[in-house]
């Protein structure tokens, strides 16, 4: 059968360096860091002390009071995004085919500071179980979809993805399928995360897996710095409307870019290291130009993984010397979580998004807190370290690797009118 062509007509972006998607771009190209001293617990007894918040950010200027009371943060996150790229497509909701539009987000985690909250209760309580009648709704990691689809009434195919770090890029790549398979002409997707909680830090401190430069935490997420010591926490939200190519242009929908392929692959190595040699992230970076039938050197640049831990980061240079070849020393390479903090499950969503705003503005995101050199690295790669940099952009990818060895990637493009 003949594939249909998926476009994106629709962005929505709450992050620790902007509450919506203007905010958020600027925060970007001016290498804002998202990191500062955690505000929503005591950190005393905590290694790490800071994380990257949302910031001046009340739900009820979004939600009803009850009816965010109903939800864990990670789904108040997925609804403000959402409802921002709904309302991007300017959809005629009246002549829309609402059975023809599904909703497929993803989330590593979930309700985790629900689930927090109520065993913490329980314990105190002295064993009396005095749960809230919402703890299982709130806490399940596929509520946030069924919220985004009951509150616009979307009756299309409606799950989430669960793969770690890896879970809103799965999420993209259900939909681009969905989509391009015919079983839908529109998708809300994405992907949210609230794990800034006593559970969250207190689990990745105990894996040593998060940066402890308390002293200075704007400079703390170092990806490819010889310094590097670790991943800074980070939350929010990234949703995007995917819409098949025809539908789109039959209505007159504003069109970012095209959705040219996605791969996924695993690891097959390590729970949370990856493999040395970048072996996954090589392999899923392949999948993904075969899908999509492009070459290496018809891409402009990666969004890389790039977390700030001493494994992750070697292994994906690596990984994108033995793909790319020499046409890696001509791309931008970059690791906007450098800005925003390791998103987990949502990061794959802002990540794309903020490749898709490169290609409309031209404009490659920075590296920021670039300070020495891995001489484990190569240096001819070009980690757009600092400052961000001009260039005309029609092809790039987005990376995101889970542990458990998840992997996955998609491609975004210029439309190709």
């Amino acid at each position: 059968m003949e594939l249909r062509r998926v476009v994106v007509t629709g962005l929505g972006a709450l992050t620790p360096i902007g509450n919506n998607i203007q905010e958020y771009w600027n925060g970007l190209i001016n290498g804002v860091s998202g990191a500062a001293p955690i505000t929503y617990f005591d950190t005393t007894h905590f290694k790490t002390k800071f994380a990257c918040e949302l910031k001046n950010f009340n739900v009820e200027d979004f939600l009803d009071r009850k009816e965010a009371r109903k939800m864990d943060r990670y789904a108040q996150y997925a609804m403000v995004s959402a409802e921002e790229a709904v309302n991007d497509a300017k959809f005629d909701f009246e002549n829309l085919d609402k059975d023809r539009v599904g909703v497929i987000w993803g989330s590593g985690i979930g309700g985790l500071e629900t689930f927090q909250q109520e065993v913490t209760e329980f314990t105190l309580g002295n064993g009396v179980p005095k749960f809230n009648p919402f703890f299982i709704p709130k806490m399940i990691a596929d509520i946030a979809g069924g919220h985004i689809s009951i509150k616009y009434g979307f009756r299309g195919p409606n799950f989430t993805t669960v793969s770690a770090c890896a879970s809103s890029t799965n999420a993209m790549i259900d939909a681009f399928n969905y989509i391009r398979l015919g079983h839908a002409d529109v998708i809300v997707t994405g992907g949210s995360e609230a794990a800034v909680t006593i559970a969250g830090m207190g689990g990745f401190n105990a894996m040593h897996a998060l940066s402890t430069r308390n002293d200075d935490p704007k400079t703390a997420s170092r990806p490819m710095d010889a310094e590097r010591d670790g991943f800074i926490l980070g939350e929010g939200a990234g949703a995007l409307i995917l819409e098949e190519y025809h539908h789109a242009i039959a209505r007159g929908a504003n069109i970012y870019c095209e959705i040219g392929g996605g791969g996924m692959s695993a690891d097959a190595h390590h729970i949370t290291a990856p493999h040395p040699e970048g072996l996954g992230a090589k392999n899923v970076m392949i999948n993904c130009l075969r899908d999509a039938g492009l070459k290496p050197e018809d891409v402009d640049g990666v969004n890389m993984h790039g977390t700030s831990t001493p494994l992750g980061d070697l292994a994906e240079s690596k990984a994108i010397l033995h793909v790319f070849g020499d046409h890696a020393y001509t791309m931008n390479l970059n690791s906007t979580k450098s800005m925003t903090g390791h998103l987990l499950g949502a990061a794959g969503a802002i990540e794309t998004i903020s490749c898709i705003l490169s290609i409309k503005y031209g404009i490659i995101p920075p590296t920021i807190n670039h300070f020495t050199d891995d001489v484990n690295i190569d240096p001819k790669l070009n980690f757009t370290f600092n400052k961000a940099q001009k260039r005309d952009v029609k092809v790039l990818m987005s990376n995101t690797f889970g542990f458990g060895g998840h992997n996955a990637c998609v491609l975004v493009k210029k439309l190709d009118l």
